[in-house]
Parts: structure tokens; C-alpha cells; sequence
């Protein structure tokens, strides 16, 4: 990020000493376009087609189509963003809900459920359903955030408006976003953060050039960051933990060789910071309260070891041109994490031009940035190839801190990928700049065809899509409500993060029942986070009974903790769906309980008064 009188030679295009200054291109002036023009719609217009055709899978069958890489969670994000927009509905609390993991409930807040998405688009997920919301959510946040980069770069960075253009495309597309948009919208919608580092860029450039700023300016700058930073919470914590650390190291860096500087911009902009996060603290306090404090929160959550494999920095990822005509081996923690990936063609291109534009400031803090988060995001230990190496890394001695905690270290390689835009960005301007001097030169054509190499392989491919079963008819035409007083649900075996089908069919019977169970992230009991609620003793009976096939042993000891826990579900009945091992958990239920009935196409043992 540049202010200053750096800004100034930055964006003339003399930036580094890669060549000789008198072969450097002409100043040009600062060019601050502050409205959209047609060359930013068209951009606009580029970055949205191109989501729209990742996507077009899930678009083409908004009914049944699911993508299959994510697992259960586009379940649990429909389930999300369904639930917001029945309590909003209904008036009821958005931040906390039983209609899951009954009676305890689900803390929202500490489930990263996007409230500020979910609740903007309720009446589109009441329209539409919630799938729609889905795809409409990952759409938006991919050209968003790539439009929101490319109009911070083309502002604050370069003149060149293709230079821009580049940036903001990786920034939007780069691997990490194309992985996380199967499953995750808190990780594609990022579309805030360059405009709260705008925002700061700004403030800081005024600084340093000297402008004087009145009080009520102040008051409005206070004021939008806060709600900048109060609407990213609202979005997802996550990505600004990992943004605001990435940022202050930028800012760091680059004020290194200028430390005065850095230090007028740091008390010039105190003030107006601190009034900022007054504001974020007033608008957030009680959804942070009731995130930390309230029902079914928790304290941190262990994750195990969740970092890169060091393959995984320069391998295709999966869903690319690259990673269909070279793929590398399966390092990945899952389909919907492949936050690296970066191909070893751009590493080596990001390399050899930061050791080219090293005195180039904004190059160098950006280069430090994308080495640091890189660092961090390989865990505790590096690992090659799914093969420990015994070398301890940086994570090791950080891993325990209060908020980092939290966090999956994989996700921390995501700081790079704007540093690396900034990167080519810078580039791309340059290298245009030398045809303003001459036609002929040949290292514009030489840049395009590096940048091309590297870009071209992490080319998205259309994210995969399959048919989703439609939901049973008895959650949808009222047979459910028969059997259904005030008590739950319980499915047989109860829904966890492994298949979480459950929730969808609680969604199309309108959230008329609640479910025992459930995919969500909740408290133990010495308050540290995990997938799914503790274990009932009789749901684990039907789970091992389905995964093994074979009847468990049952004596009045087995019934009488079934009892129990029907009783601590506050079960009204129990449901056995069409499911693998369908005959061995109606035997089992049929001994554990008492003979079920059919009736509209389940099993069900109507334990009310039982």
C-alpha cells in the first residue's frame, strides 16, 4: 500500500532499479478515478461472468444440484442461512437456535453463520430457499472481492488500469477462493477488507502529506471504519484476524527504512482508530458477548494439526487447468482447503520480480508478507509429501495464543494472495510503461508471457456439481407433525458433521420440528470447541450398528439409556429414513424400543408418554 511521495514515483512507473532510471518510463500524473467508468464496468462485468461460470453448476440446478466437494457444509451453510432468515421472520434471536442439537441449541454467533449476508438476503432465501442464497452468496463474493482489490490497486497503486485488472483477478480467483467457494462463504466474501485498507491508506497518505483534518472529517472516518470492521465481524471473524495481522506486518515493513514516518502516520491516525474500534465495540457487544459468553459457547477449539504440506505451495489445485492436466498428489486437508496452490510457475515468477523491484518499498513488504504468512500457514512442523520432518516451524511456540487458538494455520497462506496481486500488479504496470517509451521493446511481451504461464494453469475450472435426493415426503406434506408435539426429532442414527442430510429436510418442512443432533461447532464440557454435540451412548449404538452392519448386543441396561437419552432429547419420536444398513438399525430399534410402523415411506417409533 503506498502514500506519500513513494506513491507518487510508484505510480509514474520508475519503480525499482531492475533497469537503468534513463530507460524508465516518462512520469505520468496521479490519475484518481472516483467513480466507476466504463473500463471499471467492464471489469466489473469480466470478474462476475467468470463467477458466475465457476458456479454454473450449482446455478444451472438451484433444486437438486449440490456441489460435491463440499462435503456436508454447503448442508450446514443452506442450514445457516435458512435458520437467519426464519427467525428473522418469526422475530426470534438470530444468535442463538434449538432447532438443532435439541434442547441444548446452537450458539450462531460461534458458528460463523455470515449474519452480515444471511440477514440482508432474507428475503431472497424465503423466495428463492436457501440454496439460491448459496450459490447467489459465493457468486457475489468471488467478483466482489475481485472487483473491491482491483478498485483499491487502481486507486491507491498503480495508473495502469490492466495492472489493476490482474491484481484483482487473482485476488478474487486465486486457488484458496476457488476451493473455499465449494463450501465457505466467510472465506469468499472478503470484499470489506480492501476497502477498510483503503480506507487507512487514505487517512495515512494525509497524514503525510501535511492536510490538516477537521474534526468532523475525523468523526466520518471514525465512523465508517468502525462500521467497516463491525460488518467484516458480521461476515466473518476469521479472514480479519488473518487481514489484520497481515496488514500490520505490511505496514511495518514498509515504513522500515522510514520509521518517522511511520511513526507520524501511526499518531495521526490513533485517534481516529481508537474512535473506530468504539464504534466496532458498540455495534458488536452483544453478538461478541453471546458469541464468548452466552449459551453453548466456547472457548477455543482444537483443531489437530491443520497445516500445508510444503507440495501443496507449488502443486495445481484441483480445480484448475493445471490440476486437470497436472495434478500432484493429494496433500490437501480437504477438498475445501486448498489455501495454497499456488503453482510453481507463479512462485517462481513472484520471486524473480521481488528480487527485481526489491528497493521498490511496496514490492518489499509485500514479498515479506507472502514469506511470513507462508511460514506460519506449514504448521508446526514442516511436512513433505504427507512425511513429517522432524523441523519445528514458527506455529509451534504461537499455536496456544487466546484468538489464534481459533484458527486453522492452513488459512493463513490466504494473506499472500493479495500480496502477490500487489506484486503483479506493480508488474504488469511497469512492463506496460516501457511501450509508452517504445513499441519494439521486447520485455513487455516477455513479462505477458511469464504472466501467462503462471496464470494460465490456475485457470478455475467449473466447480462440480451432483444430484441431491429429494427430501422425504414425510417431513413435507405434514406426516411429521402427527407424531410431533413439543418435543424433537431423533433420526436414526442422529445427524453429525459426517451426514448431515437431517437439517435439509428440517428446512423444507418449514422448521417445524426441532432435531436431536446436528452439524455445528458447540461446547465440551471442559468448554473447548468440537464438530456435533458429545455422543449420546445410544447414538453411538446406532452408529456402530450401521457402520458395522451387525445388531449390537441389547439388555435392559442398553434399553434403559436409550430411555435416558430419549428422555434428555426430549424425543416425541424416532425416525428411520431409507439409509445403508436400513434392516440392522430397524432390528436394532425394534429390540432397543418396541416394533415401529411404517408410514410415509419411514420407520417410526412414536416414543411420546414412553
Amino acid at each position: 500500500m503506498v502514500v506519500g511521495q513513494e506513491a507518487d514515483r510508484i505510480e509514474t512507473g520508475r519503480i525499482g532499479t531492475a533497469v537503468p532510471e534513463r530507460a524508465a518510463t516518462p512520469p505520468v500524473r496521479r490519475r484518481r478515478f472516483r467513480r466507476p467508468s466504463v473500463p471499471d464496468l467492464a471489469v466489473a462485468a469480466a470478474y462476475t461472468a467468470l463467477a458466475v461460470l465457476v458456479l454454473s453448476g450449482q446455478w444451472r440446478d438451484t433444486d437438486h444440484g449440490y456441489l460435491i466437494k463440499s462435503g456436508q457444509d454447503q448442508t450446514m451453510w443452506e442450514w445457516f442461512f435458512a435458520e437467519t432468515a426464519h427467525a428473522v421472520a418469526h422475530l426470534n434471536n438470530p444468535l442463538g437456535t434449538n432447532l438443532q442439537n435439541f434442547p441444548d441449541g446452537v450458539n450462531m454467533m460461534a458458528n460463523t453463520a455470515s449474519f452480515g449476508v444471511g440477514v440482508p438476503l432474507t428475503p431472497v432465501t424465503l423466495l428463492f430457499g436457501p440454496t439460491v442464497t448459496f450459490v447467489l452468496v459465493l457468486t457475489l463474493g468471488l467478483a466482489g472481492t475481485a472487483y473491491a482489490w482491483y478498485w483499491l490497486f487502481s486507486r491507491e497503486l498503480v495508473a495502469s488500469r490492466a495492472g489493476a485488472a490482474v491484481g484483482g483477478l487473482f485476488c478474487g480467483f486465486a486457488p484458496a477462493m476457488i476451493s473455499h467457494a465449494s463450501a465457505h462463504p466467510n472465506f469468499v466474501v472478503l470484499a470489506a477488507l480492501p476497502v477498510i485498507a483503503g480506507l487507512l491508506i487514505r487517512m495515512a497518505r494525509r497524514v503525510l502529506d501535511g492536510e490538516s483534518a477537521t474534526l468532523g472529517r475525523r468523526a466520518r472516518e471514525a465512523g465508517l471504519l468502525g462500521l467497516l470492521v463491525a460488518f467484516q465481524i458480521a461476515l466473518g471473524e476469521e479472514p480479519l484476524l488473518i487481514f489484520a495481522l497481515a496488514f500490520g506486518l505490511f505496514a511495518v515493513v514498509y515504513y522500515l527504512h522510514r520509521p518517522r514516518d511511520g511513526w507520524r502516520v501511526l499518531r495521526g491516525l490513533a485517534p481516529t482508530v481508537a474512535g473506530a474500534a468504539l464504534i466496532t465495540v458498540a455495534l458488536t457487544v452483544i453478538p461478541l458477548w453471546w458469541q464468548f459468553f452466552g449459551p453453548q459457547s466456547y472457548r477455543s477449539i482444537d483443531h489437530g494439526p491443520m497445516g500445508n504440506d510444503l507440495k501443496a505451495l507449488t502443486q495445481f489445485p484441483s480445480e484448475s487447468l493445471g490440476g486437470v492436466f497436472a495434478p500432484g498428489q493429494n496433500v490437501a486437508i480437504n477438498p475445501t482447503e486448498q489455501n495454497a496452490y499456488f503453482g510453481w510457475p507463479l512462485l517462481g515468477l513472484v520471486a524473480v520480480t521481488a528480487v527485481l523491484l526489491w528497493r521498490d518499498r511496496v514490492v518489499r513488504a509485500a514479498a515479506v508478507v507472502i514469506v511470513a504468512f507462508g511460514v506460519l500457514s506449514l504448521g508446526a512442523q514442516a511436512v513433505i509429501g504427507k512425511r513429517p520432518t522432524g523441523i519445528s516451524l514458527p506455529w509451534k511456540w504461537i499455536e496456544h495464543l487466546p484468538l489464534l487458538n481459533t484458527v486453522l494455520e492452513t488459512r493463513f497462506v490466504m494473506a499472500a494472495i493479495p500480496a502477490i496481486a500487489a506484486i503483479l500488479a506493480v508488474a504488469t504496470t511497469r512492463a506496460l510503461g516501457y511501450w509508452q517509451v517504445a513499441l519494439t521493446d521486447w520485455r513487455p511481451l516477455t513479462w505477458f508471457a511469464a504472466l501467462a504461464l503462471a496464470l494460465v494453469p490456475l485457470t478455475p475450472t467449473v466447480l462440480p456439481v451432483v444430484h441431491r435426493a429429494a427430501t422425504p415426503s414425510f417431513f413435507t406434506d405434514g406426516t411429521v407433525d402427527e407424531y410431533v408435539d413439543n418435543g424433537s426429532v431423533v433420526i436414526a442414527p442422529p445427524p453429525t458433521r459426517l451426514d448431515a442430510w437431517p437439517l435439509r429436510w428440517q428446512i423444507d418442512g418449514g422448521f417445524r420440528f426441532p432435531l436431536a443432533g446436528g452439524y455445528f461447532v458447540g461446547p465440551t464440557a471442559d468448554k473447548k470447541g468440537r464438530y456435533g454435540p458429545d455422543d449420546r451412548p445410544t447414538a453411538a449404538l446406532l452408529m456402530q450398528a450401521q457402520q458395522s452392519g451387525r445388531i449390537p448386543a441389547i439388555d435392559e441396561r442398553v434399553r434403559a439409556q436409550a430411555r435416558e437419552d430419549l428422555r434428555y432429547w426430549r424425543a416425541d419420536v424416532v425416525v428411520l429414513p431409507p439409509t445403508p444398513q436400513g434392516d440392522v438399525l430397524h432390528a436394532t430399534l425394534d429390540q432397543l424400543l418396541f416394533p415401529g410402523r411404517y408410514d410415509d415411506g419411514m420407520w417410526v417409533w412414536d416414543v411420546r408418554g414412553r
